[in-house]
C-alpha cells in the first residue's frame, strides 16, 4: 500500500484549518448581525410604544393627563405691537422627562433635580420618579444651560423632548393685555386667550394697537407713583381718542409670563379692565356735560355751596369747601361735590341715568379681551343715587370704561369704541351710523375742553401741567367702602388728562389704589398730588416721541383764558383734590 506524499497531507491540513476559520468568522458575523437586527427591532418597538401606544403623559398645572403625541406642523402665531415689535413668539426648547423604571435611586435623583431647579419641589419630584409608568414630565421649557446641567448628571432615566415654547420678549411689560398660554400652547388669558384659534393656525402675526415705547413710559410713571406713595396697586392707560386705539395699558402689580409660579394671585388681576371702582370726581365730567347738554345752562350759572347739602338722611360735603356760591367752571375746577350734586339734581334722575347709559357706563365695556368687569350700579336708581353718581359715588366702573366715556365727550361728542387690534376699529366705526353714537353736541364738547384746561391752569390739576403742552384733565379722589361705610384713609386717587386741548388727540389716565401721603405731598394722598404729576410726566415723555412738538403758549391766548374772561372767578385753591 503506497503512502500519500508528505506535502499532500500538509496541504489537506492547511485547507481544513482555513475552512474552520471561515466557518468561525461566518458564525461571528451572523451573531453580530443578529444583535444589530435585534437592537433595531427593540428601538423600533420602543418608539412605537411611546409615540403610538402610550402617547404622551403631559404635566399640566400639576395634573397629568393622556394626550396624543401628534404635534402641530406650524408654530403658534406671533403677537406684535403697532410697530412690529414682538410681544409673543414661539421657539423650540428642550423639556425634561423621566422613565421611572430606569431610575435606580429616585431619592438621590429627586434631590439633585430639586437643587438644580428652584421651582421644583423635592417631594413632587420624588413622587414622579417612583411612578409605575414609563413616562413622566419633570420640567418643561428648559434653557440650554439647564439642559447641559441635566446631561452632566448622567442619569439614563432622564431624557429630553423638543417642544415649542411660548416666549414673551418684553417680559411683564404688557402681560395683562398680551396674556399667556399653558404648557401645551393653549391661550389662557388676554389676547392669547381671546384669539387662541387664530394664533393656533400660525401664519401672519397679530398686530396690536400697543406701542411698546409708550407702554414703557406709562409703566415707569405708574410704578414710580405706586412706590412713592406706598400704594396697594395701580392702573393706567393711553388712548388715541381719534381712533379708540389703546397705545398703552398697565395694571400693577403685574407678572412675568415666564415665571408665573412666583407671582402672587393679585398680580394676575387686571385692575384696568376687570376691576370696578368708584372713581370719584372724574365723574363730574359726565354730570357737567349732562347739565350743559340737556339744560342749556350758562357757564355763569351759580350753585350754592356755602354749606353741606342735606337730602333726607344724607349729607353731601366738599373735601375743601369754598363756602360760597360757585359758577359752573368753579364747581368743576374746585371739584365741588355739593355743586356737582346740585347739577345732577337739575338734570333730573331719569335724564342723568339715561345719559350714563348712553355713555356705556351701565354695562360691561366691549373689548377684545375677556377680562372685563361688570359695572356696579344701584338696583333701583333713586333721586339720592342721582346726586351721589354726579360726583362718582354709588356707581363703580372699570377705569378703562370711564376713560372711554370721557373720551367720547371730549373728542367731539361721538362715541369712541376702544380697540386693542390694529386696523380693526376704523372699519367698525365706518359700519355704524354717526347719528346713533352721538353723545353730546360739538358745542358741549368744546365747553368741556375749556373746563378741563381750566382745571390744570387754575384748579386741582395744576401738578399735571407740562411746559409747551396744552394739558387738560380732571382729578378724582374716592373713599373706598369699608365695613363701616366709606373709609377716609383708604382712597382711590386718579387723574384723567387730555392733550393737546385745542384739538385733543390723546387721553392719559393714572389711578393709584390706597396711596399714603408723604412729606412732599404735605400728607395728602389725593388725585391732584398722587396721579396728576404722573400724567404730566407721561405726557412730557410721550409728546416728543409721537411727534407732538412743544409750543409757546401765551397765557392770554390759552383756551382757558377766554372762559375766564366771560365768567367771574373768586379766590384760588392750592390743595389738589
Amino acid at each position: 500500500m503506497s503512502k500519500a506524499p508528505i506535502f499532500a497531507k500538509k496541504s489537506i491540513r492547511i485547507k481544513g484549518t482555513r475552512h474552520a476559520a471561515l466557518d468561525k468568522a461566518r458564525r461571528r458575523m451572523t451573531l453580530i448581525s443578529g444583535v444589530f437586527i435585534l437592537t433595531y427591532i427593540l428601538i423600533g418597538a420602543r418608539v412605537f410604544d411611546l409615540s403610538i401606544i402610550q402617547g404622551r403623559l403631559q404635566q399640566n398645572d400639576g395634573n397629568e393627563k393622556f394626550v396624543s403625541a401628534k404635534t402641530s406642523d406650524h408654530f403658534r402665531g406671533n403677537i406684535v405691537d403697532r410697530n412690529g415689535v414682538i410681544l409673543a413668539t414661539s421657539l423650540e426648547t428642550a423639556s425634561l422627562y423621566a422613565d421611572p423604571s430606569l431610575i435606580s435611586d429616585p431619592a438621590k435623583t429627586a434631590k439633585e433635580l430639586s437643587v438644580m431647579f428652584s421651582d421644583l419641589v423635592y417631594g413632587d419630584a420624588l413622587q414622579k420618579l417612583q411612578k409605575k409608568g414609563r413616562f413622566v414630565w419633570i420640567k418643561r421649557s428648559l434653557t440650554p444651560a439647564q439642559q447641559y446641567q441635566v446631561l452632566e448628571l448622567g442619569h439614563p432615566g432622564l431624557d429630553f423632548k423638543t417642544e415649542r415654547s411660548r416666549i414673551y420678549p418684553q417680559g411683564a411689560m404688557a402681560s395683562h393685555i398680551v396674556g399667556y398660554t399653558d404648557t401645551d400652547g393653549n391661550g389662557i388669558a388676554g389676547i392669547e386667550r381671546s384669539f387662541d384659534k387664530f394664533l393656533q393656525q400660525g401664519g401672519e402675526a397679530l398686530p396690536l394697537t400697543l406701542d411698546i415705547r409708550v407702554q414703557h413710559i406709562l409703566r415707569r410713571a405708574l410704578e414710580n407713583a405706586v412706590d412713592t406713595y406706598t400704594a396697594k396697586a395701580g392702573a393706567g392707560v393711553v388712548v388715541d381718542i381719534a381712533s379708540g386705539e389703546i397705545l398703552a395699558a398697565v395694571s400693577l402689580p403685574d407678572f412675568d409670563p415666564h415665571n408665573r409660579s412666583k407671582a402672587s394671585a393679585k398680580s394676575f388681576f387686571n385692575n384696568l379692565t376687570l376691576g370696578v371702582y368708584e372713581l370719584g370726581s372724574t365723574f363730574k365730567i359726565f354730570s357737567t356735560a349732562a347739565l350743559l347738554e340737556t339744560q342749556n345752562v350758562k357757564m355763569g350759572h351759580k350753585f350754592d355751596a356755602r354749606k353741606p347739602l342735606k337730602r333726607g338722611r344724607h349729607t353731601i360735603s366738599d373735601y375743601h369747601a369754598e363756602k360760597r356760591k360757585l359758577t359752573v367752571p368753579e364747581v368743576f375746577m374746585f371739584s365741588s361735590n355739593i355743586g356737582a350734586a346740585l347739577m345732577g339734581e337739575m338734570v333730573g334722575t331719569e335724564s342723568l341715568k339715561n345719559f350714563y347709559e348712553d355713555l356705556g357706563l351701565m354695562e360691561p365695556l366691549k373689548l377684545e379681551i375677556e377680562e372685563i368687569g361688570t359695572p356696579l350700579v344701584p338696583k333701583t336708581w333713586r333721586d339720592i343715587n342721582t346726586l351721589t353718581a354726579s360726583y362718582g359715588h354709588g356707581i363703580a366702573v372699570s377705569p378703562l370704561q370711564m376713560v372711554m366715556a370721557a373720551s367720547s365727550i371730549i373728542s367731539g361728542g361721538l362715541w369712541v369704541p376702544p380697540t386693542l387690534i390694529s386696523g380693526g376699529n376704523n372699519k367698525a366705526k365706518e359700519s355704524q351710523n354717526s347719528a346713533d353714537i352721538r353723545i353730546v353736541s360739538p358745542q358741549t364738547a368744546h365747553r368741556m375742553r375749556q373746563l378741563l384746561r381750566l382745571v390744570v391752569t387754575d384748579g386741582t390739576g395744576k401738578n399735571a401741567a407740562v411746559p409747551g403742552y396744552s394739558v387738560g384733565g380732571k382729578t378724582g379722589t374716592a373713599e373706598k367702602i369699608g365695613k363701616k361705610g366709606y373709609d377716609r384713609k383708604r382712597l382711590i386717587s386718579s387723574f384723567l388728562g387730555f392733550f393737546p386741548m385745542e384739538e385733543p388727540r390723546y387721553a392719559v389716565f393714572v389711578m393709584v389704589d390706597e396711596p399714603q401721603g408723604t412729606k412732599a405731598s404735605f400728607g395728602y394722598a389725593t388725585g391732584g398730588w398722587v396721579a396728576a404729576p404722573a400724567v404730566g410726566n407721561i405726557i412730557a415723555a410721550m409728546g416728543p416721541l409721537l411727534g407732538i412738538k412743544p409750543q409757546n403758549i401765551e397765557p392770554e391766548h390759552d383756551m382757558a383764558a377766554s372762559l375766564k374772561r366771560h365768567v367771574s372767578f373768586e379766590g384760588d385753591q392750592n390743595a389738589s383734590h
